[in-house]
């Protein structure tokens, strides 16, 4: 019989900045959220019949959702990899990038940041390692042209800037 194969864990690559945000919120769910949340569900557990009771129904629904991500935010604290460092080519992008690139024609200008899945922020244009868009710019340097798939269809971009800021 055919043994499974089991892949090394795939890595996870975070800032600095987005390592002190997960902690900080774990940080907060644990010494302040959960215990209002515990403080609650006693205190509506006091009042007597709790299959009627909804507010002890909601506390014991927020506490188990508060739950979940504590354990979430601990594990992948211990799985990801903070990226501490700039890369020696700093003409070509990689993970942490500011990149500015445009399309074919010139109309549109996007100005974008490389960063992990727990860092993506649509208000700063901030996108995912794992994008379509950053897989295509990893590794290019300003005047490279790459091909994405767009929800509206196949789109080239040329670079034109790519720049690091110290972590």
């Amino acid at each position: 019989m055919k043994q499974p194969t089991t892949s090394p864990p795939r890595r996870i690559l975070i800032t600095p900045a987005g390592q002190r945000r997960l902690e900080e919120e774990l940080d907060h769910l644990w010494r302040v959220r959960r215990p209002e949340l515990t403080r609650a569900v006693s205190e509506a557990a006091a009042l007597g019949d709790r299959s009627e009771n909804a507010e002890y129904i909601y506390g014991k629904k927020a506490l188990r959702e508060v739950d979940r991500r504590l354990r979430f935010l601990r594990r992948r604290l211990e799985n990801v990899e903070v990226v501490r460092e700039l890369p020696a080519d700093r003409s070509r992008v990689y993970f942490g990038a500011h990149i500015e690139v445009e399309d074919e024609a010139g109309e549109e200008v996007l100005h974008l940041r490389i960063v992990g899945p727990d860092e993506i922020d649509t208000d700063q244009h901030w996108i995912s390692v794992d994008s379509p868009m950053a897989r295509a710019l990893l590794g290019k340097r300003v005047g490279d042209e790459v091909w994405v798939q767009r929800p509206r269809g196949r789109t080239l971009f040329n670079v034109i800037a790519v720049n690091y800021v110290q972590p």
